[in-house]
């Protein structure tokens, strides 16, 4: 009888190894048929946003590639490339970062340890992750971060400066609503859309003033908004000076900080991406990443 058990405890040991194995080479197997090569995810990425929708000053597209062969698995997104999201985007193996703003944007004459963003580009290199930045033709494209920004708001939308007579991509956005709302109401729902406390506004009327057209620019985005008649302006910042003209030109002005305005977009995006890269890619998105300023 003691046999017959040790021949049987020998049985499902070997049983058990060979599921072991099983699941081991079946992993591999997923890992090694998972993932796209990384031209092919840049093509994907700019069929979704062309680079050519970027302003002429922006710096947008592939810039920073790894040698030859490079294979994505994991495309990991930020709104801004920090040192601290970078660390989080190596320990989750990322292939790839999409960072919004541009981590390269004028020209490097060397690369020290001494600056961050010098350590950031040796240290993605190190650790084979390419970076391909959007920036404004993300803000410029229909479905893209404006449109995101004001779509808490229902009403008819268009670009308050379009690429083209018939284009429906372009700088900015300015919506007629269907409805005039209160102007309390339009803080609430903008701060409500953005999962913010606290927002700063200037107000040129009272809070109870019905609003009827809203001008948005997501970013900083005085130039887009400057000399634009609307009852209520949104965007990340504006000097104090564009403020002021605004507020005497009867328009309330809504500010959100420069990147709370535009980061929410990135977990719409992130489903969007995996489809379009059939998902093969595993897309992500930052938990490190947020706005630097804070209320105290």
């Amino acid at each position: 009888m003691a046999i017959y058990l040790l021949q049987t405890l020998r049985r499902s040991k070997s049983t058990v190894h060979r599921i072991k194995n099983r699941l081991l080479l079946s992993s591999t197997q997923r890992n090694m048929s998972s993932g796209l090569p990384l031209q092919e995810v840049v093509n994907t990425l700019e069929s979704y946003a062309s680079s050519l929708l970027a302003e002429s000053w922006d710096n947008v597209g592939l810039l920073v590639e790894p040698s030859a062969p490079m294979f994505v698995k994991k495309l990991f997104l930020t709104n801004d490339l920090t040192e601290g999201v970078l660390t989080e985007a190596v320990m989750k193996s990322a292939d790839m970062v999409l960072s919004y703003h541009p981590p390269l944007f004028v020209p490097f004459k060397r690369i020290v340890q001494q600056k961050w963003k010098d350590r950031i580009i040796v240290k993605a290199l190190e650790n084979r992750i390419a970076i391909y930045s959007p920036h404004t033709s993300y803000d410029a494209v229909k479905g893209g971060v404006n449109d995101w920004l004001i779509s808490c708001f229902h009403g008819n939308v268009k670009p308050i400066t379009p690429k083209s007579e018939e284009s429906e991509d372009g700088a900015g956005r300015i919506c007629v609503l269907h409805e005039p709302l209160f102007l309390n109401d339009v803080i609430k729902k903008l701060k409500s859309h953005l999962q913010l406390k606290h927002i700063r506004v200037a107000l040129s009327q009272p809070e109870n003033t019905t609003v009827s057209t809203i001008a948005s620019c997501a970013g900083s985005g005085a130039s887009v908004l400057r000399g634009i008649r609307a009852d209520a302006f949104i965007t990340g910042e504006m000097s104090h000076h564009d403020v002021l003209d605004a507020v005497s030109n009867q328009t309330n002005v809504l500010l959100c900080e420069h990147s709370n305005s535009e980061r929410g977009f990135l977990k719409i995006l992130a489903p969007v991406l995996k489809d379009l890269l059939k998902e093969k890619v595993d897309v992500v998105v930052s938990e490190t990443d947020r706005d630097p300023l804070n209320v105290v």
